[in-house]
């Protein structure tokens, strides 16, 4: 991969459906981030969005957004996310994360990223992964991005 891909953000947030707020560090536990709404034993513990379509979608939006506003954990650069597949990793500092899913359904309504948005990116660009390997990640952490065999 030529790029370099990296962590923007690392993001937090104490209630589903709510803007996570960016933090200096995130722990990584086998239920998912530590102190985080999602975190729990399931699939979807831990959620990336690349700041390639975050700035997709502020043009679309005609403002700029927070890290965090469309709730994910991680904001990355430099790897086209939603093209990953299940079962692809990312090596992420001494974490390792699998990936589980694609997008999401929109909650809509009753989820406060689309009250104030009026629409969201995470249900078609957003992924989702599960904690393999625990540990700390924090913004300019490197990714490695291993596809599955």
């Amino acid at each position: 991969m030529s790029a370099i891909c990296k962590v923007i953000s690392v993001n937090i947030s104490e209630k589903k459906g709510t803007i996570k707020t960016p933090r200096k560090a995130i722990t990584l536990n086998q239920l998912g981030v530590e102190n985080d709404a999602h975190a729990g034993d399931w699939h979807r513990q831990v959620s990336l969005l690349a700041i390639e379509s975050i700035h997709k979608f502020e043009k679309k939006l005609g403002r700029s957004m927070e890290y965090g506003e469309f709730a994910e954990n991680i904001t990355t650069q430099g790897i086209v996310l939603y093209e990953t597949l299940p079962g692809d990793r990312f090596l992420i500092g001494e974490t390792e994360l699998e990936v589980t899913q694609i997008g999401k359904k929109c909650h809509g309504d009753g989820c406060q990223i689309f009250q104030i948005v009026g629409s969201c990116v995470m249900p078609k660009e957003g992924i989702f992964c599960k904690v393999i390997k625990g540990g700390s990640i924090s913004p300019n952490d490197q990714i490695e991005y291993i596809k599955r065999s």
